[in-house]
């Protein structure tokens, strides 16, 4: 039995998803733990591009149980979109989708009220997907959410409904000067729903210890990734909940001593979407490399990544934060053509050498790389399976990636496609 944690290592899109997809063939349970609708998993099998938002990209295999966990905000309009187009797709999801019945319900007040504040913040906008993930998780900590259990209690679901929009409606009329909305509208839509996913609610936390203690293999799927951490990431340019590993004890309600391994997701050079730091960005014609290559482009609003080269004082604090024992170091082949290729070793600021990552965004947003220089291989590495037929060069630039972290790396992502990985070490026990 194995515990397996899959972790962003930087600003999300690290291709998790399809690390994920990879490690499931031998997994048991694939659990999502945080975030929502805000994630993007694409995942390439064949011909086929699947890209899911909330449904754990486990469900590609057809015989894992997945788990939507109790720490999840769910956009159940969206959720059920997805469902059906996996089923018109002929993939199985009437036996192996479980929802918790803990988790929290995204609602269209939820939606509005992000994009109005985003657009409130002017110049200083953070940047968010505006589907309403902030607001989300401000109503469940202040204790005003709507859970999935709520739901299955119509009387339950009137009396909190009513009150959410009272305030809503307040700040929409008398602050945002916006359009009520209707308690029956919503209300009948929400019923609607729940009829369509009531048969996948359970307690997953019943599920999850059942799981661990009949010595399943069990693989976490974490979302976003560790630099959008609300507690630890470039704050407030982040995600509304914990993406590293501190979420899946709250998340999924499994002890963090229970996790076997924890496997870092990191590109072979830097990527993030939306606003905030990012001092490896490439604004020229290196950046425009990147983007085209890697095709950077996000999963779930389309908008362009922002893009540089591999940033180490980053890597160091999410191998840290997480207990890395293990990397995956994804899209290797978008490196392919470069002569040249940068590695941020660490940070001057006024003059000051840093090695850890400034807790102050206004410090880290000037704070200037310093790079190490490697030579690049310019050879083809995408597609290839095997470690020793990598070209020299591209070893020895992971060499320096690892050694720089002191983790061993387990994968190497040479392509999007299911089969394009060198996989060094086999961590799930049968």
């Amino acid at each position: 039995m194995s515990v397996i944690l899959v972790v962003g290592m930087q600003w999300g899109d690290e291709a998790k998803g399809k690390i994920v997809d990879l490690l499931s063939e031998k997994a048991d349970i694939v659990a999502r733990f945080q975030g929502g609708p805000n994630a993007g998993h694409t995942v390439v099998i064949e011909d086929d591009e699947f890209v899911l938002h909330q449904i754990p990209s486990g469900i590609l295999r057809g015989d894992k149980e997945c788990v939507i966990g109790n720490g999840m905000i769910i956009d159940l309009r969206g959720l059920v979109e997805e469902m059906e187009q996996l089923r018109e797709r002929g993939l199985q999801i009437e036996d192996n989708l479980v929802i918790s019945e803990g988790a929290h319900l995204i609602m269209p007040y939820h939606r509005l009220l992000d994009g109005a504040c985003e657009q409130l913040r002017g110049k200083r906008k953070i940047g968010t997907t505006k589907r309403g993930i902030g607001p989300t998780y401000a109503d469940k900590v202040s204790y005003k959410g709507i859970r999935v259990c709520d739901l299955m209690d119509e009387t339950v679901f009137a009396r909190k409904l009513e009150f959410s929009l009272k305030e809503k409606n307040f700040l929409f009329r008398q602050f945002f000067r916006l359009k009520e909305l209707e308690f029956k509208e919503i209300y009948e839509e929400f019923l609607n729903l729940r009829d369509k996913v009531r048969p996948y609610i359970r307690d997953t936390r019943a599920l999850m210890r059942e799981a661990v203690q009949e010595k399943k293999n069990i693989l976490l799927e974490g979302a976003q990734g560790t630099m959008l951490d609300v507690d630890h990431g470039t704050y407030p340019y982040v995600t509304a909940s914990n993406s590293s590993i501190g979420g899946v004890g709250a998340g999924l309600g499994i002890p963090p001593q229970k996790i076997d391994h924890v496997i870092g997701v990191a590109k072979a050079f830097t990527t993030r979407v939306g606003e905030g730091p990012l001092p490896t960005e490439e604004r020229g014609k290196i950046g425009e490399i990147l983007r085209d290559r890697g095709n950077e482009f996000g999963a779930t609003t389309g908008r362009p990544r922002r893009c540089g080269y591999l940033d180490l004082v980053v890597l160091n604090h999410s191998c840290w934060l997480n207990g890395v024992d293990h990397l995956a170091i994804t899209k290797l082949d978008v490196l392919d053509t470069l002569g040249k290729i940068r590695v941020c070793t660490h940070y001057e600021f006024e003059g000051e050498i840093l090695h850890n990552v400034p807790v102050s965004t206004e410090i880290a947003e000037r704070c200037r790389p310093v790079y190490e220089d490697l030579d690049g291989w310019s050879e083809r590495t995408s597609g290839i399976k095997r470690y020793d037929e990598l070209p020299d060069k591209a070893k020895e630039y992971l060499s320096f990636v690892s050694n720089g972290v002191g983790v061993p790396i387990t994968i190497i992502g040479t392509g999007p496609g299911r089969s394009d990985a060198i996989v060094l070490e086999s961590l799930f026990q049968k």
